[in-house]
């Protein structure tokens, strides 16, 4: 069980990685859902206060625990860091869209 468990974190750990570049260099939210990350986050929580109750019963406590124990906490930190990105890229969105409309303004205004 823990082997699947670990496995599974694993490849979610690999992932954000990914994520966090591409919300990195895109520098902007679009395709992206904060809704879906705050969920994942929770599960996350959640996966932590049962790796928690695990070690105080003090069952299974094997390689493959600590494992999913390190990359528990490894993938709850990348997510907040790619849940970081995502505010500044709508940040970075909003400044876009006020600026083209500021500009599509002065072209309005130029023209009467």
């Amino acid at each position: 069980m823990n082997l699947l468990e670990a496995l599974m974190i694993l490849c979610f750990g690999l992932s954000w990685p990914i994520s966090i570049y591409r919300s990195y260099t895109a520098r902007t939210a679009k395709g992206k859902s904060l809704f879906f990350e705050v969920f994942l986050w929770i599960g996350y929580v959640f996966g932590i206060i049962r790796e928690f109750m695990q070690f105080s019963s003090g069952e299974g406590l094997d390689f493959l625990f600590y494992l999913g124990w390190i990359f528990y906490f490894l993938n709850i930190a990348e997510i907040t860091i790619d849940m970081v990105l995502y505010v500044r890229n709508v940040r970075l969105d909003r400044e876009r869209e006020t600026k083209l409309e500021n500009e599509v303004a002065k072209e309005e205004n130029a023209i009467d």
